[in-house]
């Protein structure tokens, strides 16, 4: 049961992970939208920022409703980020030692 709950937080973790650098791949396109470097008439080129867009837009939207952008810039990626980050170092190992501590096994065990 130990292992199943190790491998299911290492799971969670690297979905986290991967939704990180999705944000992280939306800003910097916007950014090369921004600066025309991105040609939106390229099928390929729109079809990856629907993508990234489609996926961060949820995500973002709670924090965008109350943090306006700051001098034209949108800082709620950085506030996702940070948030996530802080969940995967802190909340799930201390809820995975929590749900391994219900069982009865140690960890690794």
């Amino acid at each position: 049961m130990v292992a199943l709950i190790e491998f299911l937080f290492l799971v969670i973790h690297y979905l986290i992970q991967a939704v990180i650098w999705i944000v992280i791949a939306n800003a910097i396109v916007s950014w090369l939208i921004a600066f025309d470097v991105i040609n939106m008439r390229n099928a390929t080129a729109r079809g990856i920022v629907r993508f990234l867009d489609s996926v961060t837009r949820p995500l973002l939207r709670p924090f965008r409703r109350f943090i306006p952008p700051l001098g034209g810039i949108d800082v709620t990626p950085v506030i996702l980020i940070i948030l996530l980050e802080a969940a995967d170092q802190a909340l799930l190992p201390a809820l995975a030692r929590w749900l391994i501590g219900l069982v009865g096994g140690a960890p690794g065990g």
